[in-house]
């Protein structure tokens, strides 16, 4: 380090400083991401990832509320909780001295990326956000940043040998899978749901092109400026009643809030391995069109799963009683 200027060295400490503060648990980081945004309005896959890391968040606290305890055995439901909030901070570790330094480079009128590979980042994305400087395309930057934090936790989490026997080849992991309850639902203050579902979630490439889909929902001219007030005016707590308690319907809290469920979990990232050097980058993944086979209006859908899902509950007791 010691050919970089002392303004360099600085913005490496603060940035240092800056990132794990901001990745304690999955509130911290889905209202870094906002305000990062709000900041930096250009950059719209912070806004996509502070709404994703919103889903996180209810996902975490489904596993506490009335239906998973039910029917998930405590331990289940601590290993979905970790490899949710593994994947969470290790996205959060790798982007958000990214964000920062675009930020300091828009500060100081001059690209400081060349500070990228302090922070173990990908050549992939280090090449990205350089072209972002000069051309400044904003839906290739938004493609590049799912395509890279996708990648970041293939290896680490999804093919993660424990992560993978234990969560993604699990029972509950693959019937979600196939109900479609793994959704990422973007609210507004008026009471409606739109967003996608993804079925296959070990495929990079599907989760690739959800992240496109969604980040093509987030920006759609009508719709952004609800989504913007719902984040804007909505404390993240975790829980569902986050966006169910601007329902038509007079809906209670089912869901704990997180902060009042979870520890704070300390992570330690060993080894960092750049994985553009080692996969291949598919075209389809930067160039494809996401099509939405489905609608994105969700309102509806949401109702219904929510029934079958306390239709479920309802068996599993009853096939309890029936046992004793």
């Amino acid at each position: 380090m010691n050919h970089l200027t002392i303004q360099e060295l600085e913005v490496i400490r603060q940035i240092k400083t800056e990132t794990p503060k901001n990745n304690l648990d999955n509130i911290s980081r889905t209202n870094a991401y906002f305000s990062y945004f709000k900041k930096n309005p250009d950059i719209v896959w912070s806004f996509l990832a502070s709404m994703v890391s919103r889903n996180g968040g209810w996902n975490m606290c489904d596993l506490e509320g009335p239906i998973f305890r039910e029917i998930l055995e405590p331990q289940t439901r601590k290993e979905l909780f970790l490899t949710f909030e593994r994947a969470n901070w290790l996205i959060f570790h790798d982007v958000f001295p990214q964000l920062l330094i675009y930020q300091y480079s828009t500060k100081f009128k001059q690209p400081m990326f060349h500070l990228l590979p302090y922070f173990h980042v990908s050549s992939f994305i280090q090449k990205e956000w350089e072209r972002y400087w000069k051309e400044g395309d904003r839906e290739r930057l938004t493609t590049s940043l799912i395509i890279n934090e996708q990648n970041v936790i293939h290896a680490p989490v999804i093919q993660h040998p424990v992560y993978r026997k234990k969560v993604f080849h699990s029972f509950i992991f693959n019937f979600q899978d196939w109900l479609h309850f793994s959704c990422v639902l973007f609210p507004t203050c008026g009471g409606e749901l739109y967003g996608a579902s993804v079925n296959g979630f070990r495929s990079l490439s599907k989760r690739i092109n959800l992240g496109k889909r969604l980040a093509k929902i987030l920006t759609h001219p009508r719709l952004f400026p609800y989504f913007f007030e719902f984040a804007d005016r909505t404390p993240h707590t975790g829980s569902r009643f986050d966006y169910e308690q601007y329902f038509k319907m007079n809906t209670p809290r089912k869901t704990p809030i997180l902060r009042a469920t979870f520890p704070v979990i300390e992570h330690h990232r060993h080894e960092v391995d750049d994985w553009s050097k080692q996969r291949m980058i598919s075209p389809a993944w930067l160039y494809a069109d996401p099509r939405h086979r489905h609608p994105i209006h969700l309102t509806d859908w949401y109702v219904e799963k929510t029934n079958q899902l306390n239709l479920m509950l309802a068996l599993h007791k009853t096939m309890n009683l029936k046992k004793m």
